[in-house]
Formats: structure tokens, sequence, C-alpha cells
């Protein structure tokens, strides 16, 4: 394993602090989030105290299956990216990250697909896969039509790097399809809902993510399944058979209690035969992309420069 941005270690580490030392004024999300709660987590964008900002730009539609898509399309298209955003499955939208992928779509020529999935716990599992599902699916068929390329990407952060590992898999054992997508952008997503053992070591911190807040999630998105159920592979893709799957980029931070998740992934995913870019970045925190940090620029450049190669 190779650490990297070790000389951001002092600011990284020093931010997780000042994060921690603000927890009180954050909301608590508990296993049974009172509606207040949840609104207030779903009204303002991840990690944050504000609404996120909206671009007026972003062309929002329904496609088959009464899925809504929000996407940015710039100028050049050389492929098109379908992102899935983080939130625990319970909150996070399409809009939430307007300015980082408009920024993406342009340096990347990307045009960038955003799925606005359903949420738990409202829509508990399966149906945010389903949807995923039906949004690659469509990608599959009508890119070409729609952006003018089939180079197809997949990604996302947290639940929606879980998101897209679930929909590459779906895709291959429900559809047969394997190859459409060239890659896959995966940033500290959970793949044992069963929990790995830097999930169960956490602790209590209080940053972006930890033992206690894990399980709160787990169990809004798969309410009842005990560890066992949790352990299919079509809810935690650590288990499942990765053969056939696009090359892909793991990123996660040191002090992020998903760090096994990562790390596990990673070895299956190359045991299986795809090449792997395994990023572990020295002292962030789950969701450390959110915030204001070096580190967050570097990872933004690594991931545009990923993107518009793979």
């Amino acid at each position: 394993m190779t650490i990297t941005d070790e000389d951001c270690l002092a600011e990284t580490l020093a931010f997780n602090e000042q994060f921690e030392a603000a927890a009180a004024s954050r909301p608590a999300r508990g296993q049974s989030p009172s509606a207040a709660t949840l609104a207030l987590l779903r009204r303002n964008r991840v990690g944050g105290d504000t609404p996120p900002v909206r671009l007026a730009h972003a062309q929002v539609r329904l496609i088959e299956g009464g899925v809504k898509v929000r996407s940015f399309v710039p100028d050049r298209v050389d492929g098109v990216y379908l992102h899935i955003h983080g939130g625990g499955w319970a909150f996070g939208s399409a809009d939430g990250q307007d300015e980082r992928l408009w920024r993406l779509a342009v340096r990347a020529r990307l045009a960038v697909v955003s799925v606005e999935y359903r949420l738990a716990p409202e829509h508990p599992f399966p149906a945010g896969p389903d949807d995923c599902e039906a949004a690659a699916r469509w990608l599959v068929e009508h890119a070409a039509t729609e952006f003018g390329t089939e180079r197809l990407l997949i990604g996302g952060e947290s639940a929606g790097a879980h998101l897209s590992v679930v929909t590459l898999l779906r895709l291959r054992d429900r559809h047969g399809i394997t190859g459409a997508f060239r890659a896959a952008n995966l940033l500290f997503g959970p793949y044992d809902l069963s929990m790995t053992p830097s999930q169960r070591s956490f602790g209590s911190r209080q940053l972006l993510s930890n033992t206690d807040s894990l399980r709160s999630t787990y169990e809004l998105f798969t309410p009842g399944m005990g560890a066992e159920q949790r352990r299919d592979p079509e809810v935690s893709p650590l288990f499942a058979n990765l053969t056939g799957l696009p090359p892909a980029r793991i990123v996660v931070g040191t002090q992020d209690p998903l760090l096994d998740d990562s790390l596990f992934l990673a070895g299956r995913w190359q045991a299986a035969g795809a090449p792997v870019q395994l990023g572990v970045v020295a002292g962030a925190m789950h969701g450390f992309t959110l915030f204001p940090l070096t580190v967050t620029e570097r990872e933004h450049r690594r991931e545009r420069d990923f993107l518009a190669t793979a």
C-alpha cells in the first residue's frame, strides 16, 4: 500500500480536528432520524450546512423507468461519465455537486450524467440500485445518439461508489453487458455492509463517518437485515465475483472507517484480472473531497486525468 500526499498531512489532520470540534453544531444522524433532520440533511450539500449551488445550464430529464438524470454537456464530448452521488443512500442528490461536475465535464471533455436515485428510508434496497441500473442501461443503449460517443465511464463517492460497483455487476449478471463501461472511479465506498474490521474498530470519532453512523445508514438502506444477509453479493459487492469488470481507480483516506473496504476491494478487483489504481491519502477522513483542502484539489486533478484518459 502506497500512501500519497504525506506532505499535506499537517493541514489534513488540522482540518479533521476542526471538523470534530464542530460536531455539536451538526445534525445527528441517528438510526431513526426525525423527518426534520432528514429534511435538513437533504436540503444542504453533503457534509455541509448550506444548500448546494445549482447551475441553470444543467439538463434534467426523465429516462425510461421514470428515473431522473441531471446532465452537463460541454462543447466537446469524448465520453460520458455516469456519476452516482453519495450520502449514505438516504440523502445527497444529483444536483448537490453542480460546480464540481461542470468543471469535470469541461476539463475532462465528458458529458456528466448524475442519477437522481430513490433514497432510503422511504425507498430502501433495492430501489436505489434499481434506478442506477436503469440509468446505466439507458446510456448503453442511447449514449451514441444522445451524446455522440459510446465511451462510457462510471463512478461516485461513498454510497455512490458502492452503487457504481453494484451497477456494473447487475449489467454483467442480469443483462450480459461487459465492456460497455471502460473504467470505474470509486471514492471511499462501503463495499461490505456486514462491516470490515476498520469499520468496526473506528469508534465514535465525530468525523463525517464513524462506526455508529455506518451502522445507522446500513439499517436505513437494508432494514431488518442481519450481518449474514448483508454479505449477499447483491448488497455487499466485496463478496461478488468481480471478473469482467473494467479498470478501476479506488481512493480512500487513512482516517476513513472504510479504509479496509477499499484495500480489500482493490486486491480482489486486481485478482479478478482488471488493472487497479489504488490511492490512499495520508490523514484524510471519509468524504474529504467535499472540503477545501490541498488534498481535495489534488484528488480532483487525479480524477480528471484518469477519466479523461481511461
